[in-house]
């Protein structure tokens, strides 16, 4: 940051208006020094933010990483007792809201933070008076910058202490392998208070001195902004490449600044699509909050996998704490082998550039176990090195005494073309064990029936028939986090009830919709 204190090309556009580095900076400059000089002392310094991605928000993590405080990024999709929750767990004194978030604090109680407004004129009028930048302290690689949360998606979000080293690590790496540099600009549309922005799109912009443009993602907007800045590379984290292809495609698309889009979790269908319509490269790769197990995806990668391991990734069985089994596969593609070849990926060696979750030393001891950090993500691995993701811990069904896991099922249901997003879950099934369920959501304007469906999974010779779903939700939107990340215990919680829902429900190798009276029957 220091280092752009002096540059005057331009730092971030938003709307019509276009801050140089220097005046970014400075802006910086002013508001670590503002806070730091009514913050109480004897208390850490961490400065929560409950804002969207604007030059407001920008502004505070510039200002954390000048003024050597702590930021805490706050979720805002978060409410009530849960934003109190998540800002007691991290220490807070200080707590930036703008206009658009300030009435998610109404009735919130905040004992001992400081609440400010960073849109309101007596804060702006503040800071223009504020004295010279004495930083809180001079930090070091590996001192907090930033408190960041996770998804939420298996649990209770957890804080990370995420290094300043971390950030650099993610951002210039990203800078050198993608050839970005000053001319360029990066379209920053996934929200600002998480892992994959700061990793994947903040720092990347400021290691390369790019043009930042803060945004709120939209599938129908995305392409308009992209031209309108002249966006050139983006990042994205869960299904917004989904969420745009499933608008209608134009001749035009292609007809765009964009180059680069580098993100987590999009399907390989998705990828190759988006950067063909687009005309763009996708590069996905496998990443979490806590950094603890690296996984890079080289161009030569298999379809389906996620790339090779860092030194010390392996895939353990979490119960006999040994490795498992190469995975097996038969003439058709289908894993012969799952119950002995999917685990959980570890990483062997430690915990990585993993510092533990704040406050919370029950959760951090969780995922150290046994010296070795073990993600929660279920994978196996093939002869030649190469991961393949299974889910998360908590997706493993037993179904007709078999066990399965929902990742490989989701990525042959999303074969289908008309298929947008997918998810599978476990449900309970009337005698034993789990019944396989399938929420799905079309391509805008898409038609799927309940023949068409059965056809596609009889083609699909690597499918085993216990994991043909049972259920089948079509469904106008999923649940999700506020990172694009389905809420899997939301759908759960739904049952198999219609309750006004198009469910189908499978009798042998025949669906037919449900009527809105309760599901109940033997067939198998």
């Amino acid at each position: 940051m220091r280092e752009r204190a002096e540059v005057d090309a331009p730092a971030i556009r938003h709307g019509d208006r276009t801050w140089t580095w220097r005046e970014h900076v400075a802006e910086a400059s002013a508001q670590a020094a503002s806070l730091i000089a009514m913050a109480t002392s004897g208390r850490p310094l961490h400065v929560g933010t409950l804002m969207g991605n604007t030059p407001d928000m920008l502004t505070a993590l510039a200002a954390a990483a000048l003024g050597g405080y702590v930021l805490c990024g706050v979720n805002t999709t978060r409410r009530g007792d849960a934003i109190a929750r998540d800002v007691a767990r991290v220490d807070c004194q200080i707590l930036l809201t703008d206009a658009e978030h300030r009435h998610l604090l109404d009735g919130v109680e905040l004992p001992g933070v400081t609440v400010v407004d960073v849109s309101a004129p007596e804060w702006a009028e503040r800071a223009s008076t504020a004295p010279r930048l004495t930083p809180h302290r001079e930090v070091a690689a590996d001192d907090t910058f930033m408190m960041i949360f996770t998804s939420g998606t298996s649990g209770e979000p957890k804080a990370v202490q995420v290094p300043h080293a971390m950030v650099l690590f993610a951002g210039t790496a990203l800078v050198e392998r993608y050839g970005l540099d000053a001319s360029d600009v990066c379209y920053l549309a996934m929200p600002l208070f998480h892992s994959n922005a700061v990793y994947a799109g903040w720092s990347v912009a400021l290691g390369a001195g790019a043009t930042m443009v803060p945004a709120a993602f939209s599938a129908s907007r995305f392409l308009p902004d992209v031209r309108r800045y002249g966006a050139t590379y983006m990042n994205y984290v869960g299904k917004p490449l989904a969420y745009i292809l499933a608008t209608a495609e134009q001749h035009d698309d292609a007809d765009n600044t964009l180059r680069i889009a580098f993100g987590n979790e999009a399907a390989d269908r998705d990828i190759e699509e988006f950067g063909r319509r687009f005309g763009c490269t996708v590069w996905d790769g496998f990443g979490s909050t806590e950094t603890a197990v690296i996984i890079t995806r080289p161009d030569d990668c298999p379809t389906g996998s996620i790339g090779r391991g860092f030194p010390g990734v392996a895939i353990y069985d979490p119960e006999t704490v040994r490795e498992c089994e190469v995975a097996r596969f038969d003439d058709t593609g289908a894993l012969v082998n799952a119950d002995a070849a999917t685990g959980e990926l570890v990483n062997t060696q430690g915990s990585g550039l993993f510092r533990g979750y704040y406050n919370d030393p029950g959760a951090t001891d969780q995922r150290m176990r046994h010296g070795m950090y073990w993600s929660g993500d279920l994978a196996y691995r093939d002869v030649d090195g190469w991961i393949y993701l299974a889910g998360r811990t908590a997706d493993w069904m037993r179904v007709d005494g078999e066990n399965l896991t929902t990742a490989p099922i989701e990525r042959i249901l999303l074969r289908l073309d008309v298929i947008s997003r997918v998810a599978v879950y476990p449900v309970p099934d009337e005698f034993v064990g789990d019944q396989v369920m399938a929420a799905i959501v079309l391509r805008d304007d898409a038609h799927l029936d309940e023949d068409g469906f059965a056809q596609f999974l009889a083609a699909q010779r690597d499918l085993s028939p216990k994991a043909w779903p049972r259920m089948v939700w079509l469904a106008d939107d999923l649940p999700s986090t506020a990172t694009n990340k389905i809420l899997k215990r939301e759908l759960v919680a739904l049952g198999v009830e219609p309750a006004g829902r198009t469910l189908w429900r499978r009798e042998g190798r025949i669906y037919h919709q449900v009527d809105q009276r309760a599901i109940s029957g033997t067939d198998r």
